[in-house]
């Protein structure tokens, strides 16, 4: 499983591919330049089950850690994860 990053100045997505298949994909839309919005989650019903969303919620994360910028959690599944994993708030975005 690989997890690819598409992102460009309004948008982005992180999608979890199984060779050439889509298995899951969470997608964004920046805020402003240091903060983004996760705003879907979605898993193809074959995987799940299967730790994918938190994949990629753990990819964005980690992408928002390097890059010194924070995310707001829009979709129910992210502010679940955010909610049960204490270590996220530092990357949490105040923005409203």
């Amino acid at each position: 499983m690989e997890i690819i990053h598409i992102n460009n100045k309004k948008e982005g997505e992180f999608k979890a591919m199984d060779n050439e298949f889509v298995a899951g994909k969470i997608t964004y839309n920046w805020i402003n330049e240091n903060c983004f919005e996760i705003n879907h989650t979605i898993v193809d019903e074959n995987y799940s089950g299967k730790g994918i969303g938190k994949k990629l919620v753990v990819a964005a994360v980690e992408y928002a850690r390097e890059n010194n910028k924070k995310i707001k959690p829009l979709c129910p599944f992210v502010i679940a994860l955010f909610e049960k994993i204490k270590e996220f708030e530092d990357i949490r975005c105040k923005v409203n």
